[in-house]
């Protein structure tokens, strides 16, 4: 396997063709050319080194991600962006997909972006299911939500679960609608159709599982919910769409207002506010699901309208590493 290398000394960067291969049970590491200190030298050296033109060929996916992302990485590092407080560097990595999302994939013909969407609504639906324990595997997904062929062995609830997450994505897509309580039940319901018919906040106790917190007590989650939505169009404006989403979707899953799809109802929302704001969707990836607990466990410290940075430093910086993996790999 070859892949492009990039090390930084002091302020310059150089850049190199690497290879590894597993032996045993150790993976050994080698650079096997020196392709320059800029991207265009790295794309001119790769044209000229035949002895490893079929190992490039191979590993051409990977090396495209590479050489985009950091294109797009060095435009924004030029465009002298205002700090964030609670970003910092990310802040880099998550502008990169913008501007990509904005000047380049909305320009797409129209069937490329809806091919493309189609195949993040299929990832996005894989991953955000698996988290909740849906057991149907992403080849099985592609599957049912491209050909309409169903999984064998699989129950009707895991199926719905997928089919309703495709509905209510594609609602969103379309969708000009302002947060609110009425959209937010909206999303539940459609979410939960076939699957739980208990919508609605809820109005009974409930307890969330492997949780070190109280979620709010029944006859004050609409209250609670009330200020949660009261402090988003509060911030809306002044935190940066990333940071307003991730504490959003981590107060929300605290409130936990409905019985059962808090998780998938809340990363459904995430979304939806990334999108109102012009940045794209992405994928919290159940191969991460131990990260994202841990990192939503550490901001629980945080009380419902606190947004003190010790509390979500975690949870924003893993949430703009896993924009920045699921874009590169999708969007392009």
């Amino acid at each position: 396997m070859v892949y492009i290398y990039r090390k930084a000394v002091g302020e310059k960067t150089y850049y190199y063709l690497r290879a590894s291969e597993r032996k045993g049970n150790k993976i050994l590491v080698k650079d096997i050319a020196y392709l320059g200190i800029s991207l265009e030298e790295v794309k001119t050296a790769l044209n000229n080194l035949p002895h490893y033109a079929p190992q490039i060929r191979k590993a051409y996916k990977t090396i495209h991600h590479f050489l985009e992302s950091n294109h797009y990485l060095e435009k924004v590092r030029g465009l002298k962006l205002k700090r964030d407080h609670f970003l910092e560097n990310k802040l880099f990595d998550v502008e990169s997909c913008k501007l990509h999302y904005t000047t380049v994939f909305h320009h797409f013909p129209e069937l490329t972006k809806q091919e493309i969407f189609k195949n993040f609504i299929i990832e996005f639906a894989f991953n955000t299911n698996s988290i909740e324990g849906n057991t149907i595997k992403l080849p099985e997904a592609r599957n049912l939500l491209q050909e309409g062929i169903t999984p064998k062995d699989t129950s009707l609830r895991e199926i719905y679960d997928m089919q309703n997450t495709e509905k209510v994505f594609t609602f969103l897509q379309q969708s000009a609608e302002e947060l609110t309580h009425e959209l937010i039940i909206t999303i539940h319901a459609q979410l939960m159709e076939n699957v739980d018919p208990r919508i609605g906040y809820r109005t009974t106790y409930v307890r969330v599982i492997r949780s070190n917190f109280d979620a709010t007590p029944a006859p004050y989650v609409k209250t609670d919910m009330g200020l949660l939505l009261g402090w988003y169009d509060q911030n809306k404006h002044n935190l940066h769409p990333l940071v307003l989403a991730v504490i959003f979707h981590h107060k929300f899953e605290k409130i936990h207002p409905f019985l059962d799809g808090n998780g998938r109802t809340g990363r459904m929302i995430f979304n939806y506010i990334l999108m109102k704001h012009a940045y794209p969707p992405t994928i919290i990836h159940a191969k991460s699901r131990k990260d994202y607990l841990k990192a939503m466990r550490m901001a629980d410290n945080s009380k419902l309208l606190e947004v003190a940075k010790e509390h979500y430093q975690q949870l924003i910086e893993f949430v703009a590493e896993e924009m920045h993996t699921a874009y590169w790999s999708i969007f392009l």
